[in-house]
């Protein structure tokens, strides 16, 4: 199947929106992502790379009459005026996208990501048992991080998830879209979505404390005011998830940073130094194991006393150091983890070398040697 064209069906019922068998073979082939693009025709993501489908080529009338199929009248508006709109979409109340429709040259575009009906647990992801710690009990901010496509948004749904099938407390989630739609269980979940639920993220923050929560997901942190909120919840008891942008702890710390005026930085990085609770980087890498078509490789950094210290005093270089020696505390060092994929099977050398921050430290890592910041241990 990897190697042929995906079949496109031309059948749909008369119930049907013309763009589901769109959806629909993205579903039967397995794949990650849709792109809709003028000129083109349909393509899926499949095992890490976009596939021609065996679709027509699309005309900017074509994608138009596809899209505005979908779309309300009020989402409409807001593509109309602002040239660029994300949402969900739902086929038959099981199978569920993220969509984004933007232009590009004039003519419109569509991504539209596909996200699994049932929360996936950790050990399908292939997810290490220290998410389970981070998520158990406790208060502060866990951040996930890493590049678009990485599996933020699933591996904190996986750990909502497991709060909600093990704690009786109360979830709220704030999502622009909302992606993975949760069942009550021993938790109570109150998903808010941004544009429906709520005009924007900062009306849902501002009240989101009125809503007794014991757990609260924020969605991506790319504003000051979204990260103020975050710590402030974290501060006060509650455990905060967020996602952003970033390739690994250190490099989390000062993104967040950045995101605050020169002369708040000092005050923001002691609060970050005391709320925080983990940084979990990730990204995504083809699998060669059959049936597994991608691995997560992880990096984790639990904030023990050595890591508040080193953020407070803004040596978040030396972060990846503290990473190292506390392996057995449950923190994973993403060298160290790129070699047990290797050894265990699950990825191709020449990816995790491609992927990896320093080659020469997996090749050392690979023959049994271990490193510091500073030499060979």
């Amino acid at each position: 199947m990897a190697d042929e064209e995906p079949i496109l069906e031309s059948v749909i019922s008369d119930s049907e929106k013309k763009l589901d068998r769109f959806f629909r073979a993205a579903i039967k082939n397995r794949a990650s992502d849709l792109h809709l693009k003028v000129g083109q025709p349909p393509k899926l993501r499949m095992y890490g790379g976009l596939k021609d489908t065996t679709g027509e080529v699309m005309t900017e009338e074509r994608i138009e009459e596809l899209v505005f199929e979908i779309l309300t009248n009020v989402q409409k508006k807001l593509f109309l005026s602002q040239g660029t709109l994300d949402f969900a979409y739902e086929l038959e109340k099981k199978d569920r996208f993220r969509i984004n429709i933007f232009r590009q040259r004039g003519a419109i575009s569509m991504a539209a990501r596909r996200v699994e009906s049932r929360v996936p647990q950790f050990e399908e992801l292939h997810l290490p048992k220290t998410l389970e710690k981070i998520a158990d009990r406790g208060q502060g901010l866990v951040l996930v991080v890493g590049p678009t496509g990485s599996g933020k948004t699933t591996t904190i749904a996986s750990m909502i998830d497991f709060i909600n099938q093990n704690r009786n407390c109360h979830i709220v989630t704030v999502e622009d879209p909302i992606e993975y739609v949760f069942q009550d269980k021993k938790a109570i979940v109150s998903q808010r979505e941004v544009g429906i639920d709520v005009k924007d993220f900062d009306e849902a923050l501002t009240y989101l404390m009125r809503q007794d929560p014991d757990v609260v997901f924020v969605g991506e942190m790319r504003e000051s005011k979204t990260v103020t909120a975050g710590m402030r919840a974290a501060e006060t008891g509650h455990l905060v998830f967020g996602t952003m942008h970033s390739a690994n702890a250190s490099q989390a710390v000062g993104r967040l940073l950045e995101l605050f005026p020169q002369n708040e930085r000092d005050m923001i990085r002691q609060n970050l130094s005391l709320t925080l609770k983990a940084i979990v980087s990730q990204l995504l890498l083809p699998s060669i194991k059959e049936k597994i078509d991608r691995v997560p490789v992880i990096e984790i950094m639990l904030a023990n006393p050595q890591v508040r210290k080193m953020i407070a005093e803004s040596r978040e270089s030396d972060l990846p150091t503290v990473i190292r020696a506390c392996q057995n505390e449950g923190m994973i060092d993403i060298t160290e983890n790129l070699c047990k994929l290797i050894k265990e099977g699950f990825i191709d050398p020449r990816d995790a070398f491609k992927y990896a921050p320093n080659p020469e430290e997996l090749k050392m890592a690979l023959k049994g040697i271990k490193t510091t910041a500073s030499g060979i241990l």
